[in-house]
């Protein structure tokens, strides 16, 4: 029975990965009406968030392969004793997808709290799960206010994290703070992985933890390369959200005098923070002998989500290579917490009673 369940949702989710890349008329008219309501889901960055999400999340070789690395979730994949909140940011499309798909295939109650800058893919998808797998149905709820749950995942701003600790710190929880990525290059890259690390910085305009906002060079580092990839960008150019930040920064750095590289797309600034502003990437020197430890540094900050770069002078958790921050896999869990065990604890420690 238990196998009976977890294949089932299965072959539901792989069923949903093929609509997302079909060309069905009214997933057509909900993604154009997500970008009516919210200007930064533009279609392109909708079709990248739904294309990882396919070949990432719903491939069936790659869930089966994940569950298998959960005993006792496999063995009990009927939660729905146990009711979790999910609190979901909106920085870029379905960007709370991967919690959404560990609660669903872990078979808990979910109740889910959606943000405002993201609703209408969600209640397109929801209906589509009415309509498609209308068994799992009864276990979904989108509200307003998340009472009466026994667990909660949050993700959130740093001020909204110590609301979310407020109210949810009492029960079993994940709070999700902010977090970005950064790039260490070796001045050795292709201008393929250049290019590559363009994307990394400005895919979704650079509005994900995922999202290169700092890159670390070497002294001496020639910046044109990498500027004039942003030049390239047509999106970039065309969005008058982004051109707006753009010109908004850009009039801060002169009034200000701070120094900085400018292309017609993005400008560059040192700075030592890791976060930086839509249309600006803050740099960093470092001295080649410091390269393995600066990566471990970064390794062990909590603020870093991933580390983008060729170098193998050292290998950790959090590096990925040139092109693939924003392509996570099941197991990339954001915040390095891994959501599925958090979940079979749970399954486990409230087996056969409420929560």
């Amino acid at each position: 029975m238990s196998q009976d369940l977890l294949l089932e949702r299965i072959s539901f989710l792989t069923s949903l990965a093929a609509y997302f890349q079909s060309e069905d008329e009214a997933w057509k008219a909900c993604m154009d009406k997500a970008f009516i309501q919210n200007p930064w889901f533009t279609p392109d960055n909708i079709k990248s968030a739904l294309d990882a999400i396919t070949n990432k999340f719903l491939q069936k070789d790659l869930l089966l392969e994940w569950i298998e690395k959960y005993p006792k979730l496999k063995q009990n994949p009927d939660n729905s004793h146990i009711t979790v909140g999910l609190v979901m940011a909106g920085n870029i499309p379905l960007v709370g997808f991967h919690d959404f798909l560990c609660l669903f295939l872990a078979g808990f109650n979910i109740r889910i709290k959606l943000s405002s800058k993201d609703t209408v893919l969600w209640q397109f998808i929801f209906s589509k799960i009415q309509t498609d797998f209308p068994q799992h149905t009864a276990k979904l709820e989108v509200a307003e206010m998340l009472k009466a749950c026994g667990v909660y995942i949050a993700t959130g701003s740093n001020n909204t994290a110590q609301y979310f600790e407020a109210y949810f710190g009492k029960y079993p929880h994940i709070i999700r703070r902010n977090r970005t990525s950064v790039a260490v290059l070796t001045g050795t890259e292709s201008p393929a992985e250049l290019k590559a690390l363009q994307q990394d910085c400005s895919a979704y305009f650079g509005m994900g933890c995922r999202n290169v906002s700092h890159i670390f060079v070497p002294e001496d580092y020639d910046f044109k390369p990498l500027i004039q990839l942003f030049d390239e960008d047509e999106q970039l150019n065309l969005h008058t959200k982004y051109r707006n930040n753009y010109d908004y920064y850009l009039a801060i750095y002169l009034l200000n005098k701070v120094k900085y590289y400018q292309g017609n797309n993005v400008l560059l600034v040192e700075s030592s923070a890791y976060f930086a502003p839509i249309a600006t990437i803050h740099y960093s020197f470092y001295k080649a002998e410091s390269l393995a430890s600066l990566i471990l540094n970064l390794e062990n900050d909590d603020d870093i989500q991933a580390i983008v770069t060729n170098a193998t002078i050292i290998q950790t958790s959090k590096m990925v290579a040139l092109g693939n921050s924003q392509t996570p896999g099941l197991t990339d869990y954001a915040d390095g917490v891994d959501t599925m065990a958090f979940l079979e604890e749970i399954g486990r420690k409230y087996k056969g009673s409420k929560a």
